[in-house]
Parts: structure tokens; C-alpha cells; sequence
């Protein structure tokens, strides 16, 4: 049920393509749902299981009955044949949970906000007194956000469009090209996709990439293009013109991305891998580079709840100097004079963020920091929601996936 490296996006896709044929649309949506909150609890899951005192290290078949038993007040004995039928040991701790709930007093913060002990204190130095709130938020669904590319369609146009559908959506609160819809929403089957009108992407996602503010640049490189979610709002935004450049490690990812470009109607981008001959041909000639960062993701919890039980001290040292050569090889290619540097990840994490632009700065004193309250009336429009110099978006405040965004500017 939980394969260890996939997301939980991936093992419910696997699962309903697999077994869509044996449950009715009610079963299929109460067994994915208990799926989701087994994920999504389960650092609270462990400790109610640890506390049995039984030696049973938890899996996925205990998580799954104690959900049901803290949950719903089900029965251990109607839960025993998920274990094969009747076992001793297991029957005894399912039964010493029946009466309680998912929460309790002596429940400590790691476990009750269902995140690994050792990121707590990385977690404090970001929220500092917000910490509750933000981890409550990451706690809950997200909603389901997409962009309207408006290379084809307004976003009204897009939101009848989904609505003919059956699919309810509003706009999103600070993005102008967002539309959100119900966590339970599903697009990537609809005429709409198909069409290229919208595409799935958290608002905060949305907001990073718009801030690039690539109208009228005749040369934006996506440096760290992945998939080319960001490209696509690059592309938007430069209305087909100029030259846009999707650059990545990873041919998969390159491939995927020239479907969705393809299907946006984007004819002003070339997908290319990363390779240091092209980036010496074109240095110092880019108006605008986009370092869409590979991070810890942390920010993205809301909607990838197993990603964090993965995510190890290990993995986070091990960015840091990863994000540092990332954002010096495309510092390269920045024009002099007024070309920007926009440095981008999903995480909430200040190692990751504000560090790293300190730590960036000192070694490129040719670039500083362009306030991002100064960009943002022209390429989103309306009141800022932070104070600057950075964008930094959270769940709990923001209501978006947890988002960094630094505007550089070479001097």
C-alpha cells in the first residue's frame, strides 16, 4: 500500500488505474480517503501504536486499524483479518486503543503535528510563534489549484469551462491567473486539460514564476525547468515572443515538459539539458534566469504527507552545497546591467532560503536584492501579502503550499 520512495500521489494513481473496475465510485472514494489520512497522520498513528509497548514496529496494516479504531471507534476484532486473522499480539494493542481518539494530552509536537522529531527545531526557527498554526495547516488537504493559460482562454472562460464540466471552482486569492478547486477535484481527465486551457499548480507556484516578470525579455532561461510548470508561466507571460529556454538534468522530465508546451499552444521554448559548453556560449546574456531550486520539499507537505517520512538531516546537508552550484552556474548566464537572478524552492526551511541568497550574495557581490513588493504590483497586481525583501508563503498565513522566492539583480 505505501511503497517507500513513491508519493502518495503516485501509489493512489497506481491504485485506482489497478482497481478501478472492482469498487463502485463511494468504496473507491472511502478507501483512498482512508489512504490519505493514514498518510497524512501518521507520525500521531506511531505513537498511539509505539505506546502499546508490544515490540510491534508499525507498517501499514497497523496504521491502517488503529486509523479506523482512533477515528471512527471501530472494533480491534472486526480489524483483525487485514493481519490474516486472529493474532495475540496485534488483537491486545488494537484493543488497548478502542476509547481513545487521534489526539491526547501527552502527545508531543512531533508526533501530534505528525512530522519527524529531528526537523522540529528547523521547523521552530522558521514559524517561531506561528509554529502551531502552520503545522495545523500542513495537516489539511490542500485544495486543488490551477493555472489558466492565457495563451487560449481568460480565466473566466476557463472557470465555465470547468464548470460545463461539473467541476466548481473560484478564483485564487492572489494569483490573477489561479482558479481553486475542492481538494477531492480532478482535472488531468477533462476537456479543459486536454485543451491546454489549465494545468494543475499550486497558487504559491504560480506567484514565484510570475515574479520573474519575463514580458517583453527577449532571452528567460528556466534553469532548473523539471516538467515545465514554470516554463509555461514564463511562456504566458512573454505571450509567445522572444526566446525562452527550458533547461534540466533529467531527459524524462524534458520529455513531459515538451508534451505540456505543446498542448499550451508555446512555440517560443527549447528544451535543453544542462551542459557547461551552452551555458559559456550564452553567459551574461539572459534578462531573466530562473533557479527553480531542487530542495527538501517541505512546503509541499500538504499535498505529498509521506514525502516527510522520507526526508532525512542526510538529505538536507546534502543540498545545501547543491543549491550553492546550481545558483553559481546560472548566475553565468545573468546579463550585467539590470539582469535578474530569481532563486526559487517549495521549501519553509531558512536553511534552504534566506541562507542561501546571504550565502550567494557573498560570493557574487555583483548581485543584491531586488525587494520583491517592488515587482509584484506589476506582474500580479494588487497588495503584497509579505513584507519583503522575499516572497515567503506559508500554508497557515497564505493559504498556498510553503514557497521562497529571492529577486536578484546584477549590478
Amino acid at each position: 500500500m505505501f511503497p517507500s520512495r513513491d508519493t502518495g500521489d503516485r501509489v493512489r494513481q497506481a491504485w485506482m488505474k489497478q482497481h478501478h473496475k472492482l469498487y463502485d465510485e463511494a468504496e473507491r472514494e472511502a478507501l483512498l480517503h482512508t489512504v490519505d489520512e493514514v498518510l497524512r497522520l501518521r507520525g500521531r498513528l506511531d505513537w498511539w501504536i509505539s505506546g502499546g509497548k508490544t515490540g510491534l514496529p508499525p507498517d501499514a496494516r497497523l496504521r491502517v486499524a488503529a486509523y479506523r479504531i482512533l477515528s471512527s471507534g471501530a472494533k480491534a476484532d472486526g480489524l483483525l483479518w487485514l493481519f490474516g486473522g486472529e493474532d495475540d499480539v496485534v488483537s491486545a494493542l488494537l484493543r488497548r486503543l478502542e476509547g481513545h481518539t487521534l489526539e491526547h494530552p501527552d502527545m508531543p509536537p512531533a508526533a501530534k503535528h505528525s512530522v519527524p522529531d529531528w526537523i522540529m527545531p528547523q521547523l521552530k526557527k522558521r514559524f517561531g510563534a506561528d509554529l502551531d498554526l502552520e503545522l495545523a495547516a500542513m495537516l489539511r488537504a490542500a485544495p486543488l489549484d490551477v493555472r489558466v493559460n492565457r495563451l487560449k482562454t481568460t480565466r473566466e472562460a476557463a472557470a465555465s469551462a470547468l464548470q460545463a464540466e461539473g467541476l466548481r471552482s473560484q478564483p485564487t486569492p492572489f494569483s490573477p491567473i489561479g482558479l481553486r478547486l475542492s481538494p477531492q477535484a480532478y482535472v488531468n481527465n477533462t476537456q479543459a486539460h486536454a485543451e491546454g486551457l489549465v494545468e494543475p499548480q499550486d497558487e504559491g507556484s504560480q506567484l514565484a514564476a510570475q515574479l520573474v516578470d519575463a514580458a517583453n525579455c527577449k532571452f528567460v532561461v528556466d534553469f532548473c525547468a523539471g516538467a515545465g510548470g514554470k516554463t509555461l508561466v514564463l511562456a504566458s507571460a512573454m505571450q509567445n515572443n522572444g526566446r525562452l529556454v527550458a533547461m534540466d538534468v533529467s531527459t524524462i522530465r524534458l520529455t513531459q515538459a515538451k508534451q505540456r508546451l505543446r498542448r499550451a499552444g508555446v512555440h517560443n521554448a527549447e528544451t535543453r539539458e544542462i551542459d557547461g559548453k551552452w551555458i559559456k556560449r550564452h553567459a551574461e546574456k539572459a534578462e531573466r534566469v530562473l533557479v527553480d531550486a531542487p530542495c527538501t520539499g517541505t512546503g509541499t507537505w500538504r499535498r505529498k504527507p509521506d514525502a516527510k517520512w522520507r526526508l532525512s538531516q542526510q538529505d538536507l546537508d546534502e543540498l545545501g552545497p547543491r543549491q550553492a552550484e546550481i545558483l553559481d552556474r546560472a548566475a553565468k548566464l545573468v546579463a550585467p546591467k539590470g539582469g535578474r537572478l530569481v532563486y526559487v524552492t517549495c521549501s519553509v526551511l531558512v536553511e534552504e532560503n534566506e541562507d542561501q541568497v546571504a550565502a550567494f550574495l557573498k560570493r557574487h557581490p555583483e548581485f543584491s536584492v531586488l525587494p520583491v513588493n517592488d515587482v509584484w504590483a506589476k506582474t500580479v497586481g494588487g497588495a503584497c501579502p509579505v513584507p519583503g525583501p522575499y516572497l515567503s508563503l506559508s500554508p497557515g498565513r497564505h493559504g498556498t503550499d510553503g514557497f521562497f522566492a529571492a529577486i536578484l539583480i546584477r549590478s
